[in-house]
């Protein structure tokens, strides 16, 4: 019985360690957290999926060249909470959405907000934003 014990306890302990670096995958070392870049483009895809829902536009840089973007944000089940579905987003439409840039200057950010065709505001969680239900916008 005590070898039975200590073998599942052995086991818990050996599965808890190796899912740490699981973790490490929430984290905001890449972003660049002191600055927000705005974005106008046009959308080319928005996918709605775990374990992150990612827009995907192409923007006009200052040198008239197109810049292919990726923004994601949270899973989809937390994304409804501000407002997004499955359909707020389709390739063609023109948003104007803001990001939190990754560090090394590839075109790739964490959205913090999104306006749409019609000029509904979609917030996002950027990577601190609102984390408990009564902070999520009223619908």
């Amino acid at each position: 019985m005590k070898r039975k014990f200590l073998m599942v306890f052995v086991l818990g302990i050996t599965v808890s360690t190796l899912s740490l670096p699981l973790f490490a995958h929430h984290g905001a070392a890449a972003y660049d957290m002191g600055k927000s870049i705005t974005l106008k483009g046009t959308v080319t895809q928005w996918f709605w999926a775990n374990p992150h829902c990612i827009l995907q536009l192409d923007v006009t840089d200052d040198r008239g060249q197109v810049v292919q973007w990726a923004a994601e944000t949270e899973n989809p089940s937390s994304m409804v909470h501000y407002g997004y579905t499955k359909q707020s987003m389709k390739p063609g439409d023109q948003v104007t959405v803001t990001v939190v840039p990754v560090k090394n200057g590839k075109p790739i950010g964490r959205i913090v907000e999104v306006v749409l065709p019609n000029g509904q505001k979609l917030a996002g969680r950027g990577l601190q934003g609102p984390t408990k239900p009564e902070d999520y916008p009223k619908q």
